[in-house]
């Protein structure tokens, strides 16, 4: 029997990997986050209502969570057009959440077929036609996949009825309002235009060798750490720019430039002042950097 004290939830699949589902799963709090709710459809999750009931479209629904990029006709479930089903959920829910790159943005199956699979409302960065009614509803979550704690503060919000601010892209700005960059452990070899030559070390930028996305990519990655541990630019990988409309992008491991500088600026930096400060830093010779990056290349 459903709970009426309790927001009703319902999580929906489309074409997707599970990756958004296995990330949330992994959350050390996922129960004690899911019991301010009523889960009345999940799709790996002991749930209140069968696919069978679901698919009949009278399900209850207070907050809709989506996973999987969309297309408009030809993918079916049971019978029944996942589009319709959607439509018909999403008129009832009163929160909608974009859980992922793919159902934000279309995402890389949007690279297979361009010109019909896209976001939930949105396909890249345009408004669809198809869905941007519902974008008064919607929270996106951008993310391959998505980091399992923002999945929560989501939802604990909505469970204690408090206000998410969000960007233009819907993206809550607690998490989305600053750059990959922000808070990564090599900013200081950023500033000084020193680069790692490979992956793995622990010294060096990612930026202009190893094509790290980080300074145009929105996320709290290097905040709010994975697995309260990691993230990738400390493990010494590039940011792959995951939570932007574009991604994936071709040519992902070089940065490029024009007669060394950067075609494309990092987000907020205007290009006078990127050339006036490298333009200093290169009369510059840190020691102390220089000797660490020898002792990694030995």
């Amino acid at each position: 029997m459903l709970n009426q004290t309790k927001p009703r939830l319902l999580w929906l699949q489309s074409i997707t990997c599970n990756g958004n589902t296995h990330s949330f799963l992994n959350h050390p709090d996922l129960f004690s986050i899911l019991s301010h709710f009523e889960v009345v459809h999940h799709p790996m999750l002991d749930s209140i209502y069968s696919m069978e009931e679901l698919l009949q479209g009278s399900v209850p629904c207070d907050v809709l969570i989506l996973e999987g990029s969309f297309k408009e006709e030809g993918f079916l479930k049971a019978g029944v057009e996942v589009s319709s089903l959607i439509h018909a959920y999403a008129q009832k829910a009163k929160h909608i959440i974009s859980a992922g790159t793919c159902a934000t943005f279309g995402g890389i199956f949007k690279q297979n077929d361009p010109d019909n699979i896209s976001g939930f409302c949105f396909d890249l960065e345009e408004k669809t036609s198809r869905y941007e009614h519902y974008a008064s509803k919607l929270i996106s979550l951008p993310g391959c996949p998505i980091h399992p704690k923002w999945m929560s503060y989501v939802l604990l919000m909505l469970a204690n009825k408090r206000e998410i601010a969000i960007d233009h892209l819907h993206r809550p700005v607690e998490l989305y309002g600053y750059t990959v960059h922000t808070g990564c452990t090599r900013n200081e070899y950023f500033e000084w235009k020193i680069d790692t030559k490979n992956f793995g070390l622990k010294e060096g930028c990612l930026f202009y060798e190893q094509g790290c996305q980080g300074p145009y990519t929105r996320g709290s990655c290097n905040k709010i750490l994975w697995n309260d541990v990691s993230s990738k630019t400390r493990a010494g990988t590039p940011c792959f720019g995951c939570t932007e409309p574009h991604f994936p992008q071709t040519a992902l491991f070089k940065t490029q430039t024009n007669m060394g500088i950067p075609a494309k600026m990092p987000l907020g930096v205007p290009r006078r002042a990127y050339l006036t400060l490298t333009g200093v830093v290169k009369s510059f010779k840190i020691k102390r950097f220089s000797q660490k990056l020898l002792e990694y290349d030995k």
